[in-house]
């Protein structure tokens, strides 16, 4: 009896083993979509409840179960997320589509500070919208295959988005709910990494420790967090991507793929808004582009080059409020922007009429009041000596089947390519405070470091200056780049509003009336005087002016302004402390 006993357990424990092994394994990729679903199903009855019971609570809770998710939305849906979590503003595709606003941060203005009851039909709206780009989630999630490789990417991607706009209020202005929402996010893609062998699961859990632990909004160490905590998950991120050989689809995108951190000197990508690939740059054409940008005779009078407006020295500014049209004493309309870091954003010109640095140069090249030049007349010129006439074949080499040389002209579209790529050559993101971010915490004074937390936290500056770039571009995709409404005065002691439609001249819509693109705080202490029109000559001016609420703020006629009117309240000693943060920003 004993002995079939045996042989009973023998063949029970055999069959399970087989039919153990044999059984299908759901792939790590299957049980994250899996998951996703289960998630879109709980923010969709969060966006219920809050419709029938529209607390302040239930829409805490609705944000947290958003962010639970917002790691995979934003990656494989971002233009459903932007409805979901977009911001609170009219936006215009360039193809003239209007994009009203809508979802969660629209609804915060609802039910705070205080609920709105008044607005309880226009919430019941808002949340409608929300349930149906859950059905888009959900038709996602079930049709379409997730690739491992973009499991990755998105999980490094949501750790720079709370790194960049997360942790700074951006998608939360009123609640200021920053830190419990950043550690929804991080919990999230711990349990999605968890999927995988070696896992950060460690370091996921000590940042949302250190989030959970700093609830408050002014007093959060963000340089602290970003150094201590996010910094090393991005890094073990990408060190179990690459031990785990995963197979990456590359993108021709400004944030490199391969960056381990926002902050690696290798990280932005000069090429992203390049033409195309034959545009990219090469050390041939940098060469050239320099000396086409220092060449005066592109102008109509042979007295102006790009570097007349745009000096080295400067900051590639000139330090003049607005420069003067070319031969004439009148004033340009705007300020002459920096070129540094230029190449990294998808537009170009405050009211950010062209998309390359190409069409830049051709603008300014041909502009009748800047350059009055004309390409045509240029190549020509420039085809006749015979230096240029070697830098071009050297840059742009044109090869017939034999292997020599059959150039027998200099094309338009080579000059506008050499001096972008010139340009392209700026960028610059090797600052102190890049060094700091780097890991030499001697690179930086207490005060420097507080003045960064201010421009992240209570000053708000990080919600439109947005890190590490600090201009417009919009982290982490950098695809679009803010067009914002701040009430410039027409002088610094006038009672007026700047008479410049800025973008609005460019794209008509009363969304875009007085809209600049945003530009970078970088190498700010070096390319005064400030804002498209040059009112402010001091860094401490610019301070004050966003200090009291922009135009609104300082009883201007903005109704249009994008800008909070409140005031920040910044101590003396924070706005000491905001520029000597700006300051370390200075390339060297």
């Amino acid at each position: 009896m004993r002995k079939y006993l045996f042989v009973s357990i023998g063949l029970f424990l055999a069959g399970y083993v087989y039919f153990s092994c044999t059984q299908p394994v759901t792939p790590p990729e299957k049980r994250v979509a899996q998951k996703l679903l289960t998630q879109v199903d709980s923010f969709a009855l969060m966006c219920k409840a809050l419709a029938s019971n529209p607390t302040q609570e239930n829409f805490l809770r609705t944000r947290l179960a958003w962010k639970r998710f917002e790691w995979a939305a934003e990656f494989f849906d971002p233009s459903a997320s932007r409805v979901v979590n977009g911001p609170p503003v009219r936006e215009v595709e360039p193809d003239g589509l209007v994009l009203e606003p809508s979802g969660l941060q629209i609804i915060e203005t609802y039910l705070f500070p205080v609920v709105d009851t008044a607005r309880s039909r226009d919430l019941q709206r808002q949340t409608g919208i929300l349930l149906n780009a859950c059905q888009r989630y959900k038709s996602h999630f079930t049709n379409i295959p997730i690739l491992e490789g973009q499991v990755f990417d998105a999980a490094k991607l949501e750790v720079f988005r709370v790194m960049t706009t997360g942790i700074t209020g951006f998608d939360n202005p009123l609640t200021l709910h920053s830190t419990a929402e950043s550690a929804a996010a991080l919990e999230s893609l711990q349990a999605v990494l968890a999927n995988y062998k070696d896992a950060p699961e460690e370091k996921i859990a000590a940042a949302v420790q250190y989030l959970s632990a700093h609830p408050d909004f002014n007093s959060f160490d963000r340089a602290a967090f970003i150094t201590g905590y996010a910094n090393a998950l991005t890094t073990a991120i990408s060190n179990e991507e690459k031990a785990l050989n995963v197979h990456v689809i590359r993108y021709n995108r400004l944030l490199n793929q391969d960056a381990k951190t926002l902050f690696d000197t290798a990280a932005f990508n000069v090429n992203a808004y390049s033409p195309d690939p034959a545009s990219f740059i090469s050390p041939a054409k940098i060469v050239l582009g320099e000396r086409l940008f220092t060449d005066p005779s592109l102008s109509s009078t042979g007295t102006r080059s790009c570097q007349s407006c745009h000096q080295p020295g400067k900051a590639f500014t000139d330090g003049l409020v607005r420069n003067t049209v070319l031969g004439g004493a009148d004033m340009l309309p705007r300020n002459t922007p920096t070129l540094l870091n230029a190449a990294l954003q998808p537009a170009q010109f405050y009211d950010m009429r062209v998309g390359t640095l190409e069409d830049q140069s051709l603008t300014v090249v041909q502009n009748n009041a800047e350059m009055h030049g004309s390409m045509k007349l240029s190549v020509q010129r420039l085809w006749q000596d015979t230096a240029y006439r070697r830098l071009f074949s050297t840059a742009f080499p044109r090869k017939d089947r034999s292997g020599a040389d059959n150039r027998n002209g200099i094309d338009t579209l080579e000059v506008m390519n050499a001096i972008g790529s010139y340009v392209r050559s700026l960028v610059a993101l090797n600052s102190r405070f890049d060094d700091y971010m780097r890991g030499d915490h001697s690179a930086l004074t207490a005060s420097e470091i507080n003045g960064f937390n201010i421009f992240m936290g209570k000053a708000r500056c990080g919600t439109c200056h947005y890190m590490p770039i600090f201009n417009g571009a919009f982290p982490p995709r950098f695809i679009k780049v803010d067009a914002e409404i701040i009430g410039v005065p027409q002088t610094a002691t006038a009672k007026s509003l700047d008479p410049d439609p800025g973008r609005f001249a460019i794209v008509p819509d009363t969304s875009f009336r007085h809209a600049f693109k945003t530009p970078t705080v970088r190498n700010a202490a070096r390319t005064a005087p400030y804002m498209h029109n040059g009112v402010y000559n001091t860094l401490e001016e610019v301070i004050d002016f966003y200090d009291k609420g922009g135009g609104a703020g300082l009883g201007l006629n903005v109704s249009n302004q994008t800008l909070p009117f409140d005031k920040l309240s910044l101590t003396t000693q924070e706005k000491t402390d905001l520029i000597a943060f700006i300051k370390s920003l200075d390339s060297r």
